[in-house]
């Protein structure tokens, strides 16, 4: 995936794709569902993962509404794995069981993400620890996928604590965890109280990957502090969001633009919609946008954006040294030019990717 991010500056990195608008549960801060859609006939989706695959898609992601509610989804995860794409699925959990992770497995999901929302169930969200641990009890076991569990916090939460008893939950069992914070309607930032703040440094201490953007990127930090961010927002291009009609949107809290039917999109669609400014960037909460554009950063700049990446996680831990696979890839990337592009030529060639001209 990354060789393929590499070599192309007009393909997307992450498509999100509703095959269902519906979903079986009623979280009060949640825009993105409805009590009744029936789930987008199976052929019609086929063809929508095919052209995604077709324009080069990385990573392809179910979301919902609820995903695992589409009678077909296993079909569907098979037939984005076969064109090549990292497959992933964003879900309540409430319907997995043994049988059905299994069932996951055979089909070749690669990666399964949870947000859960309160330890105990309240009016607000349904999504809680008591109800789905015995879930992720049964991910542990059985899954052969890798798995996140997302916490929340943001003005809707009542107890923000709750928060790190789910990532230590998640820690316990084997999971990565990364923390949220809520946004309004159309995906803009909700400060964090002071109680709230605390609790997230007190999940950052739990440790985590070098790569995790929701520890590691400054985005987060400035969120939570409710500060602006400046970055280009590459929705619409390397980030694309597809709803339940085939449209092609920024993102699931900007939709209507470009609105552009799927089979009609292009690289040269891509390109302009993704060099556009937008103006809801500054203060966007959409973490899998941030992600995708700091992926991107890695094509564009990847000296500055390894460089920077290794001095934050410095100056959170002064004692911390790089690992070897990590002292290899910063005497590839950020020592010699020459040597990055050797390097950079072999990855693609041994991946099978064609370096695209920038345009």
């Amino acid at each position: 995936m990354f060789a393929r991010v590499m070599a192309s500056p007009a393909s997307p990195i992450l498509a999100q794709i509703i095959p269902i608008r519906r979903c079986n549960l009623a979280c009060t801060y949640c825009h993105e569902y409805d009590k009744h859609s029936p789930p987008v006939p199976t052929d019609e989706m086929l063809r929508r993962i095919d052209k995604l695959c077709e324009l080069g898609t990385s990573i392809i992601t179910f979301s919902g509404g609820e995903p695992t509610l589409h009678p077909d989804l296993d079909r569907l995860i098979r037939c984005a794995r076969s064109g090549g794409a990292i497959v992933t699925i964003i879900t309540n959990g409430y319907l997995l069981t043994p049988d059905r992770i299994r069932r996951l497995n055979a089909a070749g999901l690669d990666y399964l993400q949870i947000s859960i929302d309160n330890v105990l169930p309240d009016d607000v969200s349904k999504k809680s620890l008591k109800v789905l641990d015995r879930k992720l009890q049964w991910l542990a076991e059985y899954a052969e996928f890798d798995i996140t569990i997302n916490s929340v916090l943001g003005s809707d939460i009542r107890q923000p604590e709750d928060a790190f008893r789910i990532a230590s939950r998640a820690r316990e069992l084997g999971f990565t965890s990364t923390v949220g914070v809520l946004h309004d309607g159309s995906g803009q930032l909700q400060a964090l109280r002071s109680g709230q703040s605390g609790v997230y440094e007190r999940i950052l201490k739990l440790g985590s990957g070098l790569f995790s953007f929701a520890h590691h990127d400054s985005f987060q930090r400035n969120i939570v502090q409710g500060l602006p961010n400046q970055w280009h927002c590459p929705a619409g291009g390397r980030f694309l969001y597809i709803c339940e009609d085939g449209l092609v949107h920024y993102c699931s809290q900007q939709r209507g633009r470009p609105g552009i039917p799927l089979a009609e999109y292009t690289r040269d669609d891509i390109v302009r919609e993704g060099a556009k400014q937008k103006g809801c960037a500054p203060f966007c909460t959409i973490s899998c946008v941030h992600q995708t554009a700091m992926l991107d950063s890695f094509r564009t700049q990847p000296r500055a954006a390894l460089n920077g990446i290794i001095q934050r996680r410095k100056e959170r831990e002064p004692g911390w040294t790089l690992p070897l696979g990590l002292r290899a890839l910063e005497w590839m990337f950020l020592r010699d030019s020459r040597t990055r592009h050797m390097f950079g030529s072999l990855a693609l060639a041994v991946f099978g990717v064609k370096r695209e001209r920038e345009r």
